[in-house]
């Protein structure tokens, strides 16, 4: 079938990174930013909130081995979607929770994915996800590539990250790679 693309936005792009590419079926996950005006933005345009980009990451993933569907899920249970323009301590619409979708069939699937959450009380608040289509994916700078990996035991990746990642240990142990 080949390799499809999800661009995920959910807080700090170092949080997702450091789960998804943990993740069965994952190829590539490249920490970047999308949805906002300007192009080729920095680190601190996008970090000054007047760029309208969100921290995201692109996922390039193997469809036989784990769903778009799947993917979603998880991105539903590893970050709060239900808290406006912001994720833990970090505070801003670049720190967006959000789907960018890459064609009709991904909208639909988002769309489903937050009712399925939302008739089943997953969270105890409405989730504020966006849903909207991709436009230009601008990579971040190469300090921001494999953070987590990087610096495991820098304080924010102890803090914020470590339990993401405990949380898709315990959750979702099918999906890790072997």
């Amino acid at each position: 079938m080949g390799t499809e693309t999800a661009t995920l936005a959910g807080g700090c792009f170092w949080c997702l990174e450091a789960v998804y590419e943990q993740v069965r079926g994952v190829e590539k996950v490249v920490s970047g930013y999308t949805g906002g005006t300007a192009e080729n933005p920095s680190y601190h345009d996008v970090c000054s909130g007047r760029t309208g980009h969100a921290e995201a990451v692109r996922i390039d993933f193997d469809p036989d081995a784990v769903s778009y569907r799947r993917l979603l899920e998880l991105f539903f249970t590893t970050h709060d979607p239900t808290t406006l323009n912001r994720q833990g301590p970090d505070v801003g619409t670049q720190y967006r929770s959000a789907v960018f979708h890459h064609d009709e069939e991904q909208r639909r699937a988002a769309e489903e994915v937050i009712a399925d959450f939302a008739e089943r009380k997953v969270w105890p608040d409405p989730i504020v996800t966006e849903i909207a289509p991709l436009g230009p994916f601008y990579e971040a700078e190469d300090y921001h590539q494999q953070y987590y990996r990087s610096n495991p035991w820098a304080g924010y990746c102890q803090v914020i990250i470590a339990p993401k990642v405990a949380k898709l240990r315990k959750e979702h142990f099918d999906l890790l790679k072997a």
